[in-house]
């Protein structure tokens, strides 16, 4: 069991995506009828980075992206977000950057998501063991990066490399059935990926998924904190989140706001939740920071651009008398 203390360090490894998002323009405007889209910053992984950044932390990402003009444009974007790149590297051929079209609309929200051939699958395990976990408080990964080979078997490897290093593992489920070959599958691997993993965030559809039934889902988070994990964040949207550690259950609310779009909130929460822990906050603390910084991005357009600076989460917090009861 790793020591979650040296998440207090606030530099992190993410493996994961970095792609492309494009938001209809102006706010409510559906796909399609635009004839104007803004693009920014997308990916879960990448998202988290740009999370952690605007908080202050450091991020470095190791993933794959295509050899063109998209995945350059995500490394401009990476580079903008002060997110590492050393480890983020071209791949040629048939291979494309995902892309999102993602709607800045609550009513009938429309997300696209182009993942065909996607480069970030194309990680292999040389890229993982270049990295130098030591370098590094805490690993972090989302589930998309495990749904397809060699993406997979690399991850995976990354895990025990960090293992070995001493880093907490901190696994965002992110379950998205289009990228898998089959629920059975999918079920398998994230089961194998949380036993291995401190810190570990999924909605309530994600956990029930895993547990084989919706009805189970809680159950599941709280097992996994009783036999491997030292945290497991059981979110259930608008209702707030269960947290499980071996001897306690925190219950949290979410901060009420006028939602623009339903997506951006999970990455933001993690990123926000990792910073607030690795600046010294108390559990409780740390996971209404990320409440918060979930209502935020949900109140913006985009993802990335959308991340609180501390500032604005200060200002956010202030101007707010607290997170809805649960």
């Amino acid at each position: 069991m790793a020591d979650l203390g040296r998440i207090s360090g606030n530099s992190f490894v993410i493996i994961g995506r970095a792609g492309m998002d494009f938001y209809p323009d102006p706010p409510g405007t559906r796909t399609e009828d635009g004839k104007m889209f803004v693009a920014c910053l997308g990916g879960s992984s990448a998202n988290i980075g740009a999370a952690i950044t605007r908080q202050g932390g450091r991020a470095a990402l190791v993933t794959r992206v295509s050899d063109d003009s998209i995945g350059r444009f995500a490394l401009n974007q990476l580079d903008h977000y002060g997110i590492d790149r050393t480890h983020v590297k071209p791949v040629g051929g048939e291979a494309r950057n995902s892309l999102a079209i993602v709607e800045s609309r609550i009513e009938d929200h429309q997300s696209v998501i182009y993942r065909n051939g996607a480069a970030d699958f194309e990680m292999t395990i040389a890229d993982v063991e270049a990295v130098d976990y030591n370098a590094y408080s805490a690993l972090i990964t989302t589930g998309t990066v495990l749904a397809a080979e060699p993406s997979r078997s690399a991850a995976f490897h990354g895990f025990s490399l960090a293992r070995e290093a001493g880093l907490p593992l901190i696994f965002d489920v992110d379950y998205r059935p289009y990228s898998w070959p089959s629920p059975e599958v999918a079920s398998e691997v994230y089961s194998r990926a949380a036993a291995q993993c401190d810190v570990i965030v999924g909605n309530d559809v994600e956990f029930g998924f895993m547990a084989g039934g919706y009805e189970k889902g809680l159950e599941k988070a709280r097992s996994l904190a009783r036999s491997s994990a030292q945290i497991v964040i059981y979110k259930m949207g608008e209702k707030g989140a269960v947290t499980f550690t071996r001897d306690t259950e925190i219950r949290t609310g979410v901060y009420l706001v006028d939602a623009l779009k339903p997506t951006g909130a999970g990455d933001s929460f993690l990123g926000g939740f990792i910073a607030a822990f690795a600046g010294g906050y108390e559990l409780r603390d740390a996971l209404l920071r990320g409440s918060a910084c979930a209502s935020i991005v949900v109140s913006r357009v985009g993802c990335a651009p959308a991340m609180p600076t501390t500032g604005e989460l200060e200002a956010f917090l202030s101007e707010h008398l607290g997170p809805s009861k649960v």
